[in-house]
């Protein structure tokens, strides 16, 4: 399944670059019809789509190399990587538009033909922008960073030249010149802002920043359905590789369970997490064997050796399931 998804995710990045290619060749027509700075910004876009297209359709062939030696993870970081790359083409698009814009202040140009220029480009932003919901739908279900970033970015393209279209059709009728580059101006910003999110997303996969909201379904998920025998969930740590999570912590049982029976508590706790998170989730999981320290917190009704009858059931919380030490009442935090 996970394979499909590759191959999926591979086949859609394929139709984003292609179909960037072809936009450009509409946006740079519609700017030498024009001399638009305002288009000229949607067309240096346009260059970034394809560079980002192509980068996005390698990193996906390489995330779906299967496991090494030399990448007992699998390839799937490389996700990250190519969206800061796209992120930072965004950022240095936007200050060279913002150059453009300015100088066109300074030494304005005649505009030529504005009604055929924009609908050309009111084309590109139709099909961008049903190109980047299908990315992003993908992207959600294949958990593919690379993708989700392809369609926010072509939606962000859409975004940008329809309010382009907006500041033209105020030029054409109102003959001012200036608002072109003032367009331009404000967004390319907003090109930037989008670029600046990209990038910071994807160093926070590639130096392992913690997914809170990940972390937040997950713990609720786990409460919500938590067995007797899992009297204890601690060290819990998500790791993304590009479409895989990786996800290990520390399971307390009884400690009269054979090895049989605790893996079999495994079992029960990894096909809850992947039935809600899907399949490309790798889990490993320590068990542990209760203490007495555990009794007065586990809610056990039929435990044959219990020492201490139960106090207070304590509920996970992303703060006390991350921590790297066994739950009790002792600790002043639960």
């Amino acid at each position: 399944m996970q394979v499909e998804a590759s191959k999926k995710n591979i086949q859609i990045q394929k139709w984003v670059a292609i179909l960037s290619v072809g936009l450009l060749v509409i946006k740079i027509v519609a700017y030498y019809l024009t001399h638009s700075v305002a288009i000229l910004t949607d067309a240096l876009e346009g260059i970034v789509n394809i560079v980002a297209g192509f980068v996005g359709l390698y990193s996906l062939y390489i995330a779906a190399k299967p496991q090494d030696e030399d990448h007992p993870y699998g390839h799937g970081k490389v996700e990250f990587v190519s969206a800061a790359l796209e992120g930072s083409l965004i950022l240095v698009a936007g200050l060279f538009i913002i150059y453009n814009a300015v100088n066109n202040l300074i030494y304005p140009e005649q505009l030529h033909q504005l009604d055929i220029g924009m609908g050309l480009i009111c084309i590109t932003a139709v099909l961008n922008f049903l190109m980047g919901i299908l990315c992003i739908r993908v992207g959600r279900q294949n958990n593919s960073i690379a993708l989700k970033a392809s369609g926010k970015h072509l939606q962000s393209d859409t975004y940008t030249t329809l309010g382009i279209t907006g500041g033209l059709i105020v030029v054409y009728f109102t003959k001012i010149l200036w608002i072109d580059s003032v367009v331009a101006i404000v967004f390319a910003l907003l090109i930037m802002r989008t670029g600046y999110k990209i990038l910071r997303s994807s160093l926070a996969g590639i130096m392992d920043e913690t997914d809170r909201d990940l972390l937040v379904k997950l713990v609720g998920l786990l409460n919500s359905n938590r067995n007797w025998n899992w009297i204890d969930l601690h060290n819990l740590r998500i790791i993304k590789y590009g479409n895989q999570l990786h996800m290990d912590c520390h399971l307390t049982v009884p400690w009269y369970l054979n090895v049989n029976e605790a893996h079999l508590e495994i079992d029960k706790l990894t096909g809850l997490v992947r039935n809600r998170f899907g399949s490309s989730v790798e889990f490993f999981i320590h068990t542990d064997g209760c203490l007495e320290a555990s009794c007065p917190i586990c809610d056990k009704s039929d435990c044959p050796v219990r020492q201490h009858a139960l106090v207070r059931k304590i509920e996970w919380t992303v703060e006390n399931i991350s921590e790297n030490k066994k739950h009790s009442l002792n600790n002043p935090a639960h």
